[in-house]
């Protein structure tokens, strides 16, 4: 089982239960796919670097998790078509 961290920018435009409901359904995902979520971290509204769909905020979310090398790929495949998720990444962490 490799460890992995799912890095999430959820548009700042909605409200707190949309917000909570993305990271909630990023995390079934996860779990769909045979992944066990260790750690969850909300960094709050923060600026973004460049323009985003005429945004300059968005909330930032980082859930770490172990899974097996397949897991990622099929996170990804659905959070790309997520509503309010502005950017999205998968990393590999080495141990």
């Amino acid at each position: 089982m490799n460890k992995y961290e799912l890095a999430l920018v959820v548009s700042a435009k909605v409200e707190d239960e949309v917000r909570d409901a993305v990271v909630e359904k990023a995390k079934g995902y996860i779990t769909r796919y045979n992944g066990v979520i260790t750690e969850v971290e909300e960094w709050g509204k923060k600026k973004l670097a460049y323009e985003i769909q005429k945004m300059h905020e968005g909330f930032y979310y980082f859930i770490q998790f172990g899974a097996d090398a397949e897991c990622p790929a099929e996170v990804e495949r659905h959070v790309r078509i997520m509503d309010n998720v502005l950017r999205y990444l998968v990393v590999r962490k080495d141990a």
